[in-house]
């Protein structure tokens, strides 16, 4: 029987941390770590590699048991409630979790069989749709680029509509094109009213998807707040003359054209 959230629990943040803390031996990789993330909005947890964000979603998703500190998330315990939890959450990790030897169609239908769903067809296609990858379902995974193969690991997490969704490290590897394509995707999650925290290293990626950005640094968040207010941390910009010049980035866009027009390609 499916665990339901009170009406207290939803009206709670969709997750709420505090005081985490785990050690592997002698190694602390959380120190008591503590913040908040409210509904329907982007979280980014920003840090290098080995900062602890993967130990910190992996706690929050059930999958590793913290040494001290509380953790809620959609209102339940992920201690005590872990069933709650893990009915409320979806998980993506670092890689693509799909099966090259099916094709993008198969997948969503193949879990949203696992999950029981009425129509996995009707499901699969709609998440197709909304993910622009229509033209592109009925061909084999193993021909699908980067961006297509996240895309797809996407819309597989959202199957069974889960009001929360972890993002770990979506776009590591990624060419400039696919990873625009999985930021399109992560922004329309938010827009549709599910919860994202996000583990990234890069600086882009967080200013441009978070509604609000955490700093993870030697087990403990050191800031945490808008990026807007995280940009007042440092001394007033002073007004000066700069000729812009372009961008690496932009001159990349330039010659091969916008990613989105582009989200079908080999």
């Amino acid at each position: 029987m499916s665990v339901r959230p009170t009406t207290d629990q939803l009206h709670a943040p969709a997750i709420h941390v505090r005081g985490l803390e785990k050690s592997y031996k002698e190694l602390r990789v959380l120190r008591g770590v503590d913040f908040e993330v409210a509904r329907g909005s982007i979280f980014a947890l920003l840090g290098s590699n080995g900062a602890g964000k993967t130990t910190v979603v992996r706690i929050l998703a059930t999958l590793l048991r913290a040494d001290t500190g509380t953790a809620r998330v959609n209102g339940f315990d992920v201690a005590t409630q872990a069933a709650g939890v893990r009915e409320s959450i979806s998980l993506t990790g670092q890689f693509a979790a799909v099966d090259e030897i099916l094709t993008g169609r198969e997948n969503l239908v193949l879990v949203a069989r696992l999950r029981h769903l009425d129509d996995p067809g009707t499901v699969a296609d709609d998440l197709l749709r909304r993910f622009s990858l229509t033209e592109a379902g009925a061909r084999r995974v193993a021909t699908y680029s980067g961006g297509m193969r996240r895309r797809l690991d996407i819309a597989m997490s959202l199957i069974g509509k889960p009001p929360v969704i972890f993002l770990d490290e979506p776009t590591a590897g990624l060419d400039p094109e696919a990873r625009v394509e999985v930021w399109q995707a992560v922004k329309g999650l938010a827009e549709g009213g599910t919860t994202v925290l996000l583990t990234t290293q890069y600086l882009d990626e967080a200013e441009q998807l978070a509604d609000r950005i955490a700093i993870l640094h030697q087990g403990r968040i050191v800031v945490d707040g808008t990026l807007a207010e995280l940009k007042e941390l440092l001394p007033p910009a002073k007004v000066e003359y700069v000729e812009k010049q372009p961008t690496l980035e932009d001159v990349f866009f330039a010659v091969v054209g916008d990613a989105s027009t582009g989200a079908n390609r080999e």
